[in-house]
Formats: structure tokens, sequence, C-alpha cells
């Protein structure tokens, strides 16, 4: 089985201001978003990993990415809209932009989430670390017990829930890859002997073909 963890695309288009994007801003994909799905689907074709199933978060840039691909695809089934993969709720820095952030909580509590994944210790973020890691890695296990060996599983999702299944894909490693994954990027991996072994992380759809 081929895990495919893909991050929705871009929300702000030429111009915008990009802000911080979590929960409860349910920013659509803009024009340059809805390529990026275009680009995926048309990247797993090539790479013979059409998806067999979809899963995808319930906000709209991962819900419309998720259809996008599943059309392009040609993909016959239902997506599957699981509330487990919602973003992180970013409380105050959401809707604000990093000049806004850096004036709150200063410059390192930015580097040290986008770097190493570490939730800044006064952020009113929701909800906790350990529900959004459960919830994650429940909807990991289910992939595991209800898919066939056959299957390329499609999950779409947002950075913030993605950083766990970085951990959980490359725990023990050592110098694995950093864990941000770019709008459009994509990571993969294999399940061999019931685990699920990474294959890459944040990588372009055009590079897919490498692995």
């Amino acid at each position: 089985m081929k895990l495919i963890l893909a991050r929705h695309g871009n929300t702000f288009g030429p111009g915008d201001t990009p802000v911080w994007v979590g929960a409860r801003e349910d920013y659509p994909l803009v024009e340059r978003g809805l390529e990026q799905a275009r680009e995926l689907a048309g990247a797993l074709i090539s790479a013979d990993l059409a998806p067999s199933r979809i899963i995808a978060g319930p906000l709209k840039r991962t819900r419309l990415g998720a259809d996008i691909i599943a059309e392009q695809t040609g993909f016959s089934g239902t997506v599957e809209i699981d509330d487990r993969l919602t973003e992180i709720d970013y409380g105050a820095w959401g809707g604000k932009s990093d000049d806004e952030i850096v004036a709150m909580y200063g410059k390192d509590a930015i580097h040290d989430w986008r770097e190493h994944s570490v939730r800044p210790p006064k952020a009113d973020w929701s909800p906790t670390e350990e529900t959004l890691r459960t919830n994650a890695l429940a909807v990991l296990e289910s992939v595991r017990a209800d898919s066939a060996e056959a299957d390329n599983v499609l999950i779409v999702t947002s950075n913030g829930i993605l950083r766990f299944y970085h951990a959980a894909l490359y725990a023990g490693q050592k110098n694995p890859p950093p864990g941000k994954v770019k709008t459009g990027h994509l990571g993969m991996a294999e399940l061999r002997n019931g685990t699920f072994e990474p294959l890459c992380w944040n990588l372009a759809p055009k590079d897919i073909l490498s692995i």
C-alpha cells in the first residue's frame, strides 16, 4: 500500500499578504491553489499512483483540493471527509501576518514552530497537542486497517496536521527532513510488514517520478 500525504494548495494570490490560516480561517483555494491540485493529480497519474481511496479534512481548501484530484484522476469512489484532519485552531495567531505575530510573541516563536515543530508555550492554540496527535494517528490506523495491499491512499490536509505524520513516519531516524510541507507538495510512505516506511517528504508533484 502506498500512502500519499498532500498539503492543500495556495489560499493567497499575488499581492495578498499571507496570514496564519487555521481551523477558523476557512479560506478557499485561489487560482494557483486550483492549479496545484490539478498538477498533483497529473503527477499521480503519470506515476501510476491514481488513488483508490481519498480522505480529506473538512475545510474548504482541503475538500476542494481533494475533489479536484478525484475528478482529474478518474476516482470513482466517495471522498471521505474526516473531521480529525481539521487544521489546528491558531487562536490569536489566526488571520495575522508574520510581522504581527513577531510583534506579539517574538521571532523565535515562529522559527521554532516552522523549523522544529515546537508549539509556542504562550500561544492559545487548540485543541491540545495530544488530541491533535491522537486524531491524526487514528486516521493513519484506519488506513492501515481498512485499506487493501494494492491501494494508493491519498490524505489531503493542512501543514499543522502533516507535522504529526512526519513525526510518526520519521521517528527514530537520524537526520529526518524538516517537517514543513509547502503548499501543493506531498509526502509518501509505503506499508511494509505492517509499518509505514517513508519514501519522501515535502516533494513537488513534478518530482514524483524520481522516487
